[in-house]
Formats: C-alpha cells, structure tokens, sequence
C-alpha cells in the first residue's frame, strides 16, 4: 500500500552536474533562499522520518513551513502538506498510524492530526488561543501541549481578556515586578501552561491553572521541556524560577499528574538551572540537563538522572568537560545519546553512568558518534538508527542519518544542492595558537571565492557574542562566513577565552574579565593568522561583532587603531546604565560580581564608555529597537559619543527588530550596509 496517497508528493533532485558550470560568490538573496531544514522525527518502526522545511515569503517577510517525509534508508522525500503559512512540530503516534502537528491554517494555532494510511488532515484541537508543542501519551489516547493563559483564567477568559485589551484606547503599560520584559517581548500577564487533550475530542484541561511561570521557560523553551511518563501516569515539565525571576536562574523540573494536581518539585535540591526531563523507558529514573551554580547561565550543562520516586542525582556527563545541548534515552535505558559542544564544533555522542556499558556494548564502538561540522536536532528508534540535522561551514543544514555506531554516514535530503550547486563556497579551516597564559586557543578562516594564493586581501576579523558562545563549523543563518567572505575578504574568526565546547575553565575565565585573557587571545589569533596565511593583508582589516562582540568591537575602538573599520551590532557600550534597562538581571550580577551599586568599579574598569577619547576607527552602528536585551539606548549613546568625538559613523536603527535582524527586507539593509561600510574603507 501506498503511503499518503492522497498527498502531494515532490522529487527532490540532487545538485546538478558542477561540468562546465561557472560558480559564482554569495548574495543576500541566496541567504534568503536556504530552505531551512528542521525537527526530524523517526517513526515507531524506524522506517521512516517526519521533518519540517521553511521557506522565507519574501512578500510578507513570514516563513511558510510544511511537512516533508523521507526513508530513513534513503530515497525520495515527499511533501506532506501544502496549505499556506505555519505546519510544524510533528510527531507521531506510539502505533505509528497518526501524525500530529500544529498549524495556522485555520487562523490560529492548533493541533492537527494526519492519518498515515491516506486521507486529509483534521484538526483536534479548536480553543481560542494559539497551541504549540504536542507530544503523545505513550497510549496515544491523549497528547499534552502548551497554550498562553492568564494565570487563574481559563482559554475563554484568556481569550476575552486579550481582546478587551486591544479595544481599550490606553495603551499604558503597568508593572509591579520585574521582569517586566524580555527579548523583545513586554509582559502582558499570560504565562504558558502545560495542558492534556483527548485525542479524539480535542477536549483540553489546564493541569497547572494557577502557576505563575512560563512551562516551558520563556523565550526559547520547547517539547523538549516537558516529558509523558511512559505508564502515561504524570508528565515531567520544566518550569521558571516562581520568584526573584528577573536575577534567579533557578529553572526546576517538575512532575504532575496527568489529570491535574499539585506539582512536585524534582530538583529543589539545586539552586542552578534544570530542564529537558525524560523518563527512562521502564519508567524508573528520569534523566534532564542541569547547571550546578545559580546565577550562571552559561555554567556546565551536565545530564543527570535520578529515580522516579525520589532520591539523589546520579552524575553521568560532568566528565566530558562539554556542555550537553540535548539528549535522548537508547531504548534499552542503558546508556544515553547526547550533542555536545565540542571545539568549535557540534557533536552527537554516546555516553553512560557507568563507562563499562558502552565498553561492553558491542553496537557501540566510540564515544563520538558523529564529529564533522554541526549535527544540533536528532532523533532515535530501535537503536538502529540516529537521524539528525546536519551542517556546515559551506552547505546549509540537511538531514542525515548513520546507524547507532555512527557508521553508514548519509545525506537523506537535497533541499538545498542546487541552490549551493552555483556558489563558490570555502570550507572553514581551524587552526589553533598559544593565547593567554600559553593556553592553547582555536579559530576559523574562510577563503574569498577566486581566491588566489599569490593575491593579498583584506581580513574581515569576526568576534562572537555570548560572550559564552562560539564559533561554530556551522551554516548560521545571520553570521553567515560566506557572505562576508563573498566581496572578496578572507574571514577570520576566534573562539576566545569565554567560549563554549573548550572546557568549562575556559569559559569561566571570561566572568569578571571581559577585556583581559579574552581580548588577549583575539589579538594574539589575529596575529597568529596573519603570520600563518601570507595571503592575509595587515594593511586592510576591520572587525565586526554583535552583541558581546558588538562590546568587544566597542573595547577595540578605545584601545587599538590597527582596523581601518569597525562594525558594532548590538553591542554594550556603557555597562553600569545597561543594568538598569536591561531584563535578566542575572547576567550583568555573575559577569560583573554583582550590582553597579555593589562592583562600580568592575562595571566602569569594563565599560567602552570609559575610553571614548580614543575613539578614531570609523564605526558602523547597527541596532534593534526592540532589543531588551541590550537596549537600543547602548547603541544610540555609542554613536552620540563617535560622533561628538569627530569620528566618522553611521546608526542603522531597525524600529523592528529586536537583538537580531530578522525581517526579510531588514535583512537586506543590514547585509547592504556592513558590505557598504567594508567596501569603503578596505577596498
């Protein structure tokens, strides 16, 4: 029988033959065409695995996104849903038969489901507010997902709520509490809650009605965040801090009963940060990522797992010495896959408690499963199978699959072969050098396309925020090396003191140093390349950063003239008056050793501000209005100060755009103007 007969189905072909084909450098608009590849999902039986794809609409400056399935052993994909806007979030039923995903085709937000055997999709669920994140209970009677509601209210009042608001002619905003903001993001009073539907009726019950946080945590919480027991008894959910929200970074996992409840706390134990709960198979243990110093966002991510019924937490990943971004039970329950962080690249891993079982489990012949570039989402069934997202400094993000030894390497999808197939892209080369204190630093350079070894170009010197974050051998959808690369610059970029996926030491040795070791390592990685590649142009450089490294690029105008341009996004530039306007209060409190009222002098010692009298690089200044992270006012008083000083500068301010550009059309102008500003004074 044929699956989804019914539905349309689309060839996809692979990259055209490169014979005779003339290759060209990058543009904007082939950003803009990547068609983003995402969430795979493996059924039941292994055979075969659910995914989303995303096209910008360049018109409306939306994405429309579909549902796509493709073999798990290779072959043609097929395009399950074509109706306009949002379809995402699948996920299959325990017997493989129903598919169920969200979709905005009925004008909100809902739950849909889609029978495997042919036939068209019917929506479950019809409340008056959006949904998002289904996850089936392990009978399939029931799917759990998350809804925004106003605390003690149910979806109807919620929904009566939000319209007399936007009919009332006061626009005021009136607070009581931090945080009374966040990204870019002004509180409205709702919080998302955990909820339970029947699968058949769409009947939905709020388990937690009163609960004053955001489950999932807010901005970037998924269905990662909240887990089915596998008896379907109880669901484990992350939650916020209940108070001191705004300086607490004390997310717990919690567990409920599926009819509702008082919750139970998990990990009141730990004053870090806990999340990603999943219950192991036999249902006994669950295991979730946890950080182990409150206030510190950025500390290790360790997986942990502790008995069901209570009891203490069993370490299994501390001594990796990487960060764990996500992980997945095998289904014996014996031992764990996990993504790590690893130098400069984004690996998928297998790892236990107990080292004997992956010693003495013949399917499972090393630790590092799959190593090359950056693997983020990925998906499991049977231990037979790993499927999992997978991209590059020069190809956009794929699906590929490999068995659970990482053997058997393969591109399931094509999205984007003939779209790549007419560039001229370089794979980034790492190289690595002593940094401060003889430490061993890593880095990335990218070539120019038509690049010629007897030719000098100029050095585009990249510097990533975070500051606990790095640069990845990646395709990013924003940083994107090729398109700086494109004009003809030979891209440099360096994973300081303060990065991820170099130890949990290196990163920590960023706090309450942030214009030390770090800058140290950027300036000894600059010299290192140029001393390395002869082809790099001491003479023509500038440096470019976005938010930390929009506050590094900041620092560097007030401390070094060797760039001939420097481009600021986002960036800090007076850090004792950020405190004040920005929202997770914990950040600037660990980075600075507390408040500017407690640290004035770390705070001013740490400020570009405090050196604008050497001000002489011509500074390109972009900027978000919406940006509440590091509010526009940074980036407006650091082009007041460039301009008072007699510096030549630009303000690109995007009244739209909150810490990222992320609009279509605001794309192109940001894109424009950085090539504009490096034209101007490298050429």
């Amino acid at each position: 029988m044929r699956l989804f007969p019914a539905l349309l189905v689309v060839s996809l072909t692979t990259a055209p033959s490169l014979a005779f084909q003339t290759k060209r450098p990058m543009k904007v608009d082939d950003l803009l065409a990547v068609r983003g590849v995402s969430d795979p999902q493996v059924s039941p039986d292994g055979r075969l695995v659910a995914y989303v794809v995303s096209e910008l609409n360049r018109e409306t400056g939306k994405s429309n996104s579909d549902l796509w399935l493709v073999p798990t052993a290779g072959g043609e994909a097929r395009r399950l849903t074509t109706a306009p806007g949002a379809d995402n979030h699948p996920r299959w039923s325990p017997d493989g038969k129903t598919i169920a995903f969200v979709s905005d085709r009925s004008g909100s937000a809902q739950v849909w489901l889609l029978p495997t055997d042919g036939g068209e999709a019917r929506q479950l669920t019809k409340l008056p507010i959006d949904v998002s994140g289904p996850i089936w209970s392990p009978k399939g009677d029931k799917l759990a997902f998350v809804a925004e509601v106003h605390p003690g209210s149910g979806v109807d009042e919620t929904a009566q709520k939000d319209a007399d608001k936007a009919a009332n002619k006061s626009k005021v905003r009136i607070y009581d509490h931090l945080m009374f903001r966040h990204w870019q993001a002004w509180d409205e009073g709702k919080r998302s809650h955990l909820f339970v539907c029947d699968a058949k009726t769409g009947e939905a019950k709020d388990l937690i009605p009163n609960w004053t946080a955001n489950v999932p945590p807010g901005p970037f919480g998924g269905s990662n965040e909240y887990a089915w027991a596998p008896d379907g008894s109880e669901l484990a959910f992350t939650s916020e801090p209940l108070k001191d929200h705004a300086w607490s970074t004390n997310n717990d996992v919690w567990t409920v009963s599926a009819t509702g409840g008082q919750p139970r706390n998990l990990t009141a134990d730990n004053e870090g940060a806990d999340g990603q709960p999943a219950y192991s198979p036999d249902g006994k243990s669950i295991a979730y990522v946890s950080q182990g110093r409150a206030g510190f966002e950025a500390d290790l991510w360790v997986l942990k797992r502790r008995p069901r019924a209570g009891g203490p937490a069993t370490d299994v990943s501390s001594s990796l010495d990487r960060p764990v971004q996500s992980f997945a039970w095998s289904s014996s329950g014996s031992h764990f896959f996990v993504v790590l962080d690893d130098r400069g690249r984004v690996v998928i891993a297998a790892t236990a408690d107990d080292a004997r079982v992956l010693k003495d489990n013949p399917k499972l012949i090393s630790l590092r499963l799959v190593s090359d570039g950056s693997n983020a989402a990925f998906s499991t069934a049977r231990d037979e199978v790993i499927v999992f997202t997978h991209g590059e400094s020069n190809h956009p993000t794929e699906l590929y699959a490999c068995d659970i030894q990482g053997k058997d390497q393969r591109a399931l999808t094509h999205h984007n072969d003939a779209l790549v197939a007419n560039l001229e892209l370089s794979k980034a080369e790492s190289f690595t050098f002593s940094g401060a204190d003889g430490d061993q630093v890593q880095g990335w350079l990218v070539r120019p396309p038509g690049f010629d070894r007897n030719k000098k170009y100029p050095v585009l010197f990249l510097i990533h925020g975070g500051p606990q974050g790095a640069w990845h051998d990646e395709w990013h959808a924003r940083w994107n090396y090729q398109l700086f690369a494109a004009p003809g610059y030979a891209v440099v970029a360096i994973n300081p003191r303060g990065s991820t996926g170099f130890g949990q030491k290196f990163t920590d040795q960023i706090s309450k140093d942030w214009t030390g070791r770090v800058y140290e390592d950027l300036m000894k990685g600059l010299d290192h390349a140029l001393a390395t590649y002869p082809f790099l142009d001491k003479d023509r450089m500038a440096a470019a950063g976005g938010s930390y490294g929009g506050f590094m690029v900041n620092w560097i105008a007030g401390h070094t003239d060797r760039f001939k341009a420097l481009i600021s996004h986002a960036g800090v530039f007076d850090t004792p008056s950020k405190y004040g306007t920005t929202e997770e209060l914990w950040f600037p409190e660990w980075e600075f050793g507390g408040t500017p009222w407690d640290k004035p002098e770390l705070y001013q010692k740490m400020s570009p501000s405090s050196f604008v009298q050497n001000f002489k690089t011509p500074m390109l200044v972009t900027h978000g209005a919406l940006d509440f992270r590091v509010p526009e006012a940074q980036g407006m008083g650091l082009f007041t100060a460039l301009q008072r000083r007699g510096v030549p500068s630009r303000l690109v301010l995007f009244p739209d755009e909150g810490h990222w550009v992320l609009k279509p059309a605001n794309r192109i102008v940001w894109w424009n103007e950085m090539h504009g500003w490096l034209a101007k004074y490298l050429r």
